[in-house]
């Protein structure tokens, strides 16, 4: 079962309760309903729209909000539950759970989205259910395409959802339609999400332990307000005319950096396995009489070196840059791909629609961000004690060449989070990163793994990953290349002999002293 492929405050006490107590649940079995009589149930706040069994290969999803391969053919029956929660006025948040009709294995899943997560990901929410889960999807309070924030706009409510509440809400209502489907109650239940998909899933940990007992959080976006910044600051240098950088010239550069750190590791791959070793310098490229042709201005070399400098205030760095390897994707921030840096600015901080990208100033901007991030986006707590203390697990992952959401950020979380959440957390937080793999996947790097096999063996078989074998999908026909992700700090270091796109010629080990 292949992996899907997915994009993209203060702390408020662990004291909020888990779950509604209109929904508490028993322990006992009760009896179960058919599918077609669970759109009479009653949940607080709710409204169940459709109860339907679906037959096998059947679902026809709408267009996905991202260009991805959607292919139900595989599907099992289920049975559809959609509906509509709303928990107070001025929220509206669609759900859906799906349920195997046959062969339920017992646990459930909840699915994650990206960027502002205006959908429900039925893709995302496809493997599961093939591999006998219960497993529900929301589309977080409202709709639109992931990089438009005007839903927020006048909106708290809608934010707020956004932020946290829609998760929560999807999580709990789907317990119950589970336990009233089923007649007994998920035995385990995971969160699995990459970017704003994994900062839902830290946020879940964060703010209601008891929802999820193993999770899953891919890149996540957590640090909110720096990383909106960073993504409008490489729209601005992207798009200002006067640097000047192209698609040709983030490929040059992208090349240059590979070729300088590529063999550090002993392997020529294309793949930098410890960037932060990498002391690739933009400045190899600027322009001289002989390379004229492939070549960066003085002003386009101090563009990108702010650019791998992250986000810098007078404070410090709230954000660290990209490593290199991934240049080409800073394309990404342009106006017709992923705006989601400047529109959030521009509807959420200034509230102006008139907002110019190039007045940014990081010092001012970030800070009113902040202090306006009254529903809580920001899931940067490190204090994961009651999760942890509860039994969950947590695993996350990032792909060191994503230049959309620095890698060295969820780093710098991950050891945060094991200073600040007591002595069983090295046993409950395990981070691996992705050596040559983009944001989410892709790549030159293995990226293909299956994370939710990994936190069930952990959650429920106590199997604690130390080495994950992952793929990178053959190109133009030929065996997939495999490699171990192996846990950080450690990185996987080739023994000298065998094929190097063979996972057994790699050791884990600590990499070499800087």
């Amino acid at each position: 079962m292949p992996r899907a492929l997915w994009l993209l405050g203060t702390w408020v006490a662990l004291t909020v309760p888990s779950q509604d107590p209109a929904l508490a649940q028993p322990g006992g079995p009760q009896a179960a309903m058919p599918c077609e009589t669970l759109a009479s149930i009653a949940l607080p706040n709710t409204r169940i729209t459709m109860a339907q069994r679906v037959d096998s290969g059947a679902f026809v999803a709408p267009a996905p909000p991202i260009p991805v391969p959607q292919n139900f053919s595989r599907v099992p029956a289920f049975c559809r539950v959609t509906a509509t929660v709303a928990p107070v006025t001025g929220s509206e948040i669609k759900i859906e759970v799906w349920l195997p009709s046959a062969g339920w294995n017992g646990k459930f899943v909840g699915v994650g989205n990206g960027g502002m997560s205006g959908a429900i990901w039925h893709f995302a929410m496809a493997e599961p259910l093939q591999g006998g889960y219960a497993v529900a999807g929301t589309n977080t309070g409202h709709d639109g395409d992931e990089a438009d924030s005007r839903f927020a706009v006048e909106r708290p409510e809608a934010m707020t959802d956004y932020a946290w509440r829609a998760v929560h809400e999807m999580t709990v209502k789907a317990k119950a339609i589970i336990l009233a489907h089923y007649g007994r109650n998920a035995r385990h239940a995971y969160w699995i999400g990459c970017s704003s998909g994994g900062r839902q899933g830290l946020k879940e940990a964060q703010r209601f332990p008891a929802d999820y007992d193993g999770i899953v959080a891919g890149a996540p976006a957590n640090n909110w307000m720096p990383l909106m910044a960073y993504a409008a600051n490489v729209q601005r240098v992207m798009t200002d005319s006067a640097v000047g950088l192209t698609p040709r010239h983030l490929e040059l550069l992208q090349a240059a950096a590979i070729a300088a750190c590529d063999a550090n590791d002993g392997v020529n791959d294309k793949v930098i396995e410890d960037p932060q070793r990498c002391a690739f310098d933009p400045a190899t490229l600027r322009c001289n009489a002989t390379n004229a042709q492939n070549c960066l201005t003085d002003r386009q070399v101090a563009a990108v070196r702010s650019l791998y400098a992250g986000v810098v205030t007078r404070s410090g760095t709230l954000m660290p840059g990209p490593t290199p390897g991934g240049e080409l994707a800073w394309m990404a921030f342009t106006p017709r791909i992923f705006p989601i840096g400047a529109n959030y600015m521009r509807d959420v901080v200034m509230r102006d629609a008139s907002w110019n990208l190039a007045t940014l100033d990081f010092d001012r901007d970030i800070a009113r961000g902040i202090a306006e991030d009254r529903a809580q986006v920001t899931t940067t707590e490190a204090n994961l004690g009651a999760f942890v203390g509860r039994g969950g697990k947590l695993l996350l992952w990032h792909g060191w060449t994503d230049a959309l959401i620095p890698a060295r950020n969820t780093v710098e979380y991950y050891e945060k989070a094991l200073a600040a959440s007591g002595g069983d957390a090295r046993n409950a937080i395990r981070l691996f990163m992705l050596p040559g793999v983009d944001h989410c996947g892709d790549g030159e790097g293995t990226f293909v793994f299956d994370a939710l096999q990994v936190i069930d063996a952990w959650v429920e078989r106590g199997q604690a990953p130390e080495r994950i074998v992952a793929q990178r999908p053959p190109v133009g026909g030929g065996a997939p290349r495999t490699r171990p992700l192996c846990g950080y700090p450690q990185i996987a270091r080739y023994r000298g002999t065998g094929s190097t796109d063979d996972e057994r010629s790699f050791d884990c080990g600590m990499p070499a002293p800087r």
